[in-house]
């Protein structure tokens, strides 16, 4: 039997059990301490940023973004449709209506056309969206000129879905930096990991002290416990902090191992016409966190599926949109038929950076023996 080849398995090296051990010869083994500081330090000095929380996940870091700009009951938040429902969940947490903007087939990502016709149409309809909520999507940059063009226009602040777009840039910008707030992940599966784990980052540090207050249960400065405010327990740990400090020390090699698999799949499937890939518009870096494909019909995508299956071989279809979802379908979207498209005959590889040219070359032998 071959051995499995995963989607996006986690790649450490062995320089994050420094800081781990650091972390249990000092007995900072408590939420805080120097690994969370070090951590916060590394992120926003790599994406150029103000200021930095590290939290328990970056759904924790959406949620207090949302919590951050007042969105409460009631509220409308303008947001991707084409993404994991992570992104969407903590708007129901505060009890807000998300409103699901589709995507444009440049990037995948959030359609700025779309996104204008949803503003003006809930402001007719009386209520004006009190955020947007936009996802850079398998770490593609959206469009951000005409996003935060049309975001100032109508004066309704952004905050950035950056959890798979660590490491990407658009013209030389860090993602996570455009909006008033920027999330990350570092789940098993993305480009660096803290096993689990995520962070919020903003040029307004009164935004992350906010979360760091808030993530802490809430707590007043007083020499008993006192709160005044609902609070959570979001914070990152100092030895989780301390996998991530060494996985800062990698990212840009990891970033550059998966542009190299795309670029390898990307050759090595160029003859095949009904298999496309999404190419980097002018300006847009992607850290191509995961490689994906566009087949021409859902029975020629699930055929590969199940033929990379049968060789132990991990793939998955691309998000489901969340105005498809049982969970969410009651809510009001704007479409336009990309991002049901994408999912019915589009295709994740496996894109780890752990990869093997023997495991490249298995994916695409398996891939061509079904076209």
């Amino acid at each position: 039997m071959n051995n499995k080849i995963w989607l996006s398995s986690p790649h450490l090296t062995g320089e994050e059990q420094k800081y781990v051990k650091e972390a249990f010869e000092t007995n900072w083994v408590a939420p805080l301490g120097p690994n969370v500081n070090g951590l916060e330090q590394d992120l926003s000095t790599y994406n150029k940023i103000t200021a930095c929380s590290a939290l328990s996940s970056g759904t924790a870091a959406i949620h207090l973004a949302l919590i951050n700009l007042g969105i409460t009951r009631g509220d409308e938040v303008l947001v991707s449709s084409f993404t994991f429902s992570a992104t969407v969940n903590p708007i129901c947490y505060q009890g807000a209506t998300p409103i699901f903007v589709d995507s444009e087939l440049d990037t995948w990502n959030m359609c700025p056309q779309l996104l204008e016709e949803a503003i003006e149409d809930r402001i007719k309809k009386g209520k004006k969206p009190k955020a947007i909520l936009l996802v850079h999507l398998y770490g593609m940059p959206s469009k951000m000129d005409e996003i935060i063009n049309i975001a100032n226009q109508y004066q309704i602040p952004v905050i950035e879905d950056a959890a798979e777009a660590l490491g990407a840039t658009y013209k030389g910008k860090a993602m996570g930096t455009f909006g008033v707030m920027g999330v990350f992940s570092f789940n098993g599966n993305k480009i660096i990991t803290t096993s689990g784990g995520g962070a919020l980052v903003s040029h307004d540090k009164n935004y992350c002290d906010n979360a760091i207050f808030l993530a802490t249960q809430a707590r007043d400065q007083a020499p008993h416990y006192q709160h005044s405010h609902i609070g959570y327990n979001y914070r990152m740990s100092n030895i989780v902090a301390g996998i991530g400090r060494g996985q800062m020390e990698v990212l840009n090699d990891r970033v550059e191992a998966r542009r190299n698999n795309y670029t390898y799949y990307r050759d090595a499937l160029a003859s095949i016409d009904n298999i496309t890939f999404v190419e980097e518009p002018t300006g847009f870096y992607s850290n191509r966190w995961l490689t994906t494909i566009l087949t021409d019909s859902f029975d020629t995508r699930e055929k590969i599926r199940l033929a990379l299956e049968a060789d132990h071989i991990e793939s998955r279809p691309l998000w489901k949109p969340m105005h498809l979802q049982p969970i969410f379908k009651q809510y009001p979207s704007y479409t336009n038929g990309t991002s049901e498209m994408l999912f019915k005959k589009g295709l994740c590889l496996p894109s780890g950076s752990n990869l093997t040219t023997v495991d490249l070359e298995r994916v695409i032998s398996g891939i061509k023996n079904v076209i």
